[in-house]
């Protein structure tokens, strides 16, 4: 390709659908949509893979016209959104958990700002999606999404994304399946939390002079957290196959081959 072509329409619009690409992707999939990177950084990565992928972007195959155009800028940001939004689901699962934990502990109104997602969340769930942001670097996460969007652009042509029937269906069973997982992960605790109630009642009733505020509270926080120290291994590894579920996922729903 000469020096030339490159700046010819094709290749322009090409350049911007890639950049879109990689924007939508940045913006919505853990790990790159951390609140903590600011908005400019996350734009010049977007255009920093856009000129490394350039090289391995296919001819357009749609018209160079404005409502095109705009449809397949579209497309690219529903195409991340849709990545992002299968992989969310799935990391969403230990916060989810991390909240039935909180509560069941009495931490529900100790909550304090998530830096992944930006909003108020209580204190167990924070640490839980901190630990599991570990997970997911250890997982090399980030190196996956751009080798997903690497291969993408062999199987989508850029703009030529479009929901299928299959993406509702499998977003429907995901998040049933997050709910499910998230009362899986903290069912020791919740198990442990109403046998500590049953044990605390049966006292009440036989030790009426047993204060419930000044020693059972602090005993049951206290056996709460060494159950959850000595769970914690169990919970990254159920958020890990989770997260290893979702993105084999995304090859089978985009027909990737191997």
């Amino acid at each position: 390709m000469a020096w030339t072509e490159v700046f010819t329409d094709t290749y322009v619009v090409g350049f911007m659908l890639l950049f879109f690409r990689f924007a939508a992707l940045f913006i919505t999939t853990p790990i790159f949509s951390h609140q903590s990177i600011p908005m400019t950084l996350k734009a010049s990565l977007a255009f920093f893979f856009s000129v490394v992928f350039y090289s391995s972007m296919a001819p357009l195959q749609i018209a160079i016209t404005i409502p095109t155009i705009i449809l397949a800028i579209l497309s690219e940001f529903m195409f991340g959104l849709v990545i992002g939004l299968i992989l969310q689901i799935a990391y969403n699962a230990i916060t989810f958990a991390g909240g039935q934990i909180s509560f069941m502990m009495g931490f529900s109104m100790a909550s304090a700002i998530d830096p992944q997602s930006g909003v108020s969340m209580p204190i167990i769930s924070q640490f839980l999606s901190l630990m599991a942001l570990m997970i997911l670097f250890s997982m090399d996460l980030h190196h996956w999404m751009l080798l997903f969007i690497d291969r993408s652009l062999s199987v989508i042509p850029l703009g030529g994304f479009i929901m299928s029937e299959n993406i509702f269906h499998y977003m429907m069973s995901a998040t049933a399946n997050m709910f499910m997982v998230g009362f899986m992960i903290a069912f020791p605790l919740t198990a442990l939390s109403l046998l500590a109630d049953v044990i605390f009642g049966m006292l009440m009733k036989t030790m009426p002079q047993f204060n419930l505020l000044v020693i059972g509270f602090p005993i049951k926080i206290m056996v709460s957290f060494v159950v959850l120290i000595a769970t914690l291994s169990a919970i990254m590894y159920i958020i890990k196959s989770q997260m290893q579920e979702a993105f084999n996922y995304l090859e089978i729903l985009f027909q990737f081959t191997h």
